[in-house]
Formats: structure tokens, sequence, C-alpha cells
């Protein structure tokens, strides 16, 4: 089941979008500020945020910009929500990292559809990925294994816990999937997720999943999250 962060400091809006969503099928966290999303962000990354613009504290803006610099927030869908309809807020929207941006008032059903247009290009890509890495598997090459079959790879330098992580980043999962098999918290799924990307001079998920795959460090293909995927 997908998670979406829904940011709005419109009380009555937030638990309209809220309860519409959960009826149809997703989990859903809201918060007032973003602040509090990027909080919330941190805690637990969603699969997609939807956020107001105009908000106390920190708007969407602010709170989009600062997600984007960071490694986890940097490829969660992200759809900006705003009465700010002019031409110039919806190239601001965008070019600071948005995905997509919806005029208020709207009708849910279209939002629905952004928001599931998002997430299924989210899918694609991952599974292109898998793809790729099944795909260099029956080509056979030896450097495709995982080390405990194969010895020419180099060690990873890093700790147990966090070379226990990475095998899970590259096959697919969530924070919340690798807290939940490795039973620990999806912060604690972070920290480590942060301190790898640190020593490997990585950027994102992304780039660990193709430094991975350049470098033959390959996941066994029977426990891949196209089979163990939420509903």
């Amino acid at each position: 089941m997908k998670r979406i962060l829904v940011v709005d400091d419109d009380t009555t809006l937030r638990m309209a979008l809220t309860r519409y969503l959960e009826k149809r099928g997703y989990l859903v966290q809201d918060v007032g500020s973003g602040v509090e999303a990027l909080h919330a962000f941190e805690e637990d990354p969603p699969d997609l945020v939807v956020s107001d613009v105009m908000m106390p504290e920190m708007d969407g803006f602010e709170f989009c910009r600062r997600l984007r610099a960071t490694r986890s927030g940097q490829l969660v869908p992200f759809i900006f929500l705003s009465s700010k309809g002019e031409v110039e807020d919806r190239v601001q929207g965008h070019s600071i990292g948005a995905d997509d941006y919806l005029i208020k008032p709207f009708e849910p059903r279209e939002l629905l559809a952004k928001i599931e247009a998002q997430l299924e290009r989210s899918r694609r890509i991952h599974t292109e990925i898998i793809r790729l890495l099944q795909k260099a598997e029956s080509n056979g090459s030896a450097a495709t294994l995982a080390p405990a079959a194969n010895h020419t790879l180099s060690p990873l330098p890093l700790t147990p816990a966090e070379e226990k992580v990475f095998w899970e980043v590259i096959q697919g999962y969530t924070n919340k999937q690798i807290g939940d098999r490795l039973f620990v918290s999806p912060r604690t799924v972070q920290t480590h997720l942060s301190n790898i990307l640190s020593k490997l001079q990585l950027e994102n998920r992304s780039q660990l999943v193709r430094f991975a795959f350049e470098r033959g460090y390959k996941p066994p293909l029977e426990d891949t999250p196209e089979q163990n995927s939420e509903a």
C-alpha cells in the first residue's frame, strides 16, 4: 500500500483529502506546515508528497527546495496543490523540483490521476533497474554474483549494519520495508543510508544502484520487491 504525505495548513481541506485518498487505498499522513513535513519525511519517507504552497513557518516552495537538497528526497514524486495559479508560480514550482502542479479549487479525480501517474512513473523506473540487474545475471557474468559466491569483489568500506542496508537498498526496498525486514526503525535505515552514500561518495539511491550494478554487487533475485511489493 503506497504512502502519501499531505501538507496543507487548511485543516478542513487536509482532512477531506486524507479521507478521499484513504478510501482509494492509500495510507495518508497529513501535516500543517513545511517544517512538520520535513520532520515527517525524515522519520518515514513516503512514496509521494502533495503540498500546498502558502503555509506558515515554511511555505511549500521552501519545503520542496529543502527536500530536494536531501539525498532521500531527491527522487520522491512531488505535487503542488495551490491557489497560486499564475504562470510564474507554476514555473517556479517546477523549477525547484516539483513533478506536477494543480491549482485550487480542483477536482479530486484530477489529483488522483496525477498521483497515480507519478507513482506509475516511479514503478517503471524501479522495474527498469530490476530488468537491468536480471539481464546482467542472464548474461552469465561472474561479476554479478553476490559476494558470498564471488571472492573477487572489493570489500565495501561499510560497517556490518550498513552493509545489510546496502543490500536491501539495491534491491529497491523503501526505508520502511527495510526497517521491517531488518527490525529497525526507518529513521535508523536512513541514517545508515546517508553514511553509505557519504562513504561511497554518491548522491542518491539511483547512483547507489548503478554503483552496485557496475561493480558486480548483485543481490539474489528470488527476493526482489517485484515479488514482495505491497498492494
